[in-house]
């Protein structure tokens, strides 16, 4: 049995991958809203409000620590010119920030472990140009740097580093998105396989490069995007 830390677990793809990996390691499920889903699963669970105060939270857990899945995320839509550098620097705050923030701290439990795996999440828009992903696009193009970046660094130390680069999946961050029968039929149209990513998909595949079956596996760049980010048809 692994320890495994999601954070970002209330709700979405973070409670999809905290519900999977519960069912076979020790879950250390970190969010900041509270969770009735969440609250039912075998994990324990830590509330926290801004990464600058959790040290004490992550100093808590376990000296070993085999997984760390970085989830947050954000969907911060807006034409170019409307955007301003608070938008750019709150989607760099969560997305990459918090990540480096995270891992920094986690880091010497991480290498007690003897061989781990830290898995990130990006986005299809950071590979495929898409209108309105400025913001979103940069944010999430510095975390597959910081993988690739990581990978390298810590491969000496047996910790494998990868990211999974999802497209539209079925989650409330995406509900403005998917929030009638019509919008969810013409993003699943715009997606080779005509479909809509799930959140267990993704957990799925998080599972996976956390598992020893993909112990070979660092570095990498996922796409998990019903084809968008490479197939034209």
């Amino acid at each position: 049995m692994k320890n495994i830390v999601v954070i970002g677990a209330g709700k979405g793809i973070g409670l999809a991958t905290a519900k999977l990996l519960s069912q076979e390691h020790e879950v250390y499920a970190l969010t900041k809203t509270f969770s009735n889903e969440l609250d039912a699963l075998p994990v324990e669970q830590i509330l926290f409000h801004s990464l600058e105060n959790d040290a004490a939270q992550l100093s808590s857990l376990p000296d070993e620590i085999h997984g760390l899945v970085y989830c947050p995320g954000s969907i911060n839509l807006k034409p170019f010119h409307r955007l301003t550098e608070q938008d750019f620097l709150n989607d760099f705050y969560q997305n990459v920030l918090g990540a480096v923030r995270v891992i920094q701290q986690l880091l010497p439990k991480i290498k007690k472990s003897g061989g781990a795996s830290i898995v990130m999440f990006s986005t299809v828009a950071s590979k495929l140009g898409m209108p309105f992903h400025a913001s979103i696009a940069v944010s999430k193009s510095a975390v597959e740097g910081l993988t690739k970046s990581l990978a390298a660094e810590l491969s000496a130390a047996n910790i494998r580093v990868n990211c999974i680069a999802p497209s539209i999946t079925d989650t409330s961050l995406a509900d403005r998105i998917l929030g009638s029968d019509e919008k969810r039929e013409a993003s699943a149209n715009r997606h080779p396989l005509k479909a809509i990513g799930s959140p267990d998909e993704m957990a799925a595949l998080t599972g996976f490069l956390l598992s020893d079956n993909a112990s070979w596996i660092t570095g990498q760049i996922i796409g998990v995007d019903g084809g968008l980010g490479s197939v034209k048809l």
